[in-house]
């Protein structure tokens, strides 16, 4: 991936390899689409990827269902969509982010210029999750 100019998506679902990636994804400039459905990501993982979010400016689509990101990778995805300009999509089904996660979500919303779509099923954010969610969404350019 560091160097391959072609490959546009790559789909790499329950292969449990965890965030090995990150390295490649930073300097990659053709993958649109990287799908890590259910490969252990966790915490550390998601903070990995977000370092590679942070740079990378050809990912559109990013699918982490069933990673155990947790609130805490939750946040540093966040951090990293306060400066990412290329993600549209981002689907964190099933991470157990809770409402602190979906706070730390909502307050990268209000920043974010480029995610249009947003999936956060069962991911235990109850009431206040919600409320920093429906918040954001009042001043975010989620669209779809």
């Amino acid at each position: 991936l560091r160097v391959n100019t072609s490959l546009d998506v790559l789909d790499l679902s329950s292969n449990n390899i965890e965030a090995h990636l990150a390295d490649a994804l930073r300097v990659n400039t053709s993958l649109e689409r990287l799908d890590l459905w259910r490969n252990n990501i966790g915490p550390e993982g998601a903070a990995h990827l977000a370092d590679a979010l942070r740079v990378n400016t050809s990912l559109e689509r990013l699918y982490l269902r069933r990673n155990n990101i947790g609130s805490e990778g939750a946040a540093h995805l966040a951090d990293a969509l306060r400066v990412n300009t290329s993600l549209e999509e981002l689907y964190l089904e099933v991470n157990n982010i809770g409402p602190e996660g979906a706070a730390h979500l909502a307050d990268a919303l209000r920043v974010n210029t480029s995610l249009e779509r947003l999936y956060l099923r069962r991911n235990n954010i109850g009431s206040e999750g919600a409320a920093h969610l429906a918040d954001a969404l009042r001043v975010s350019c989620i669209s779809k």
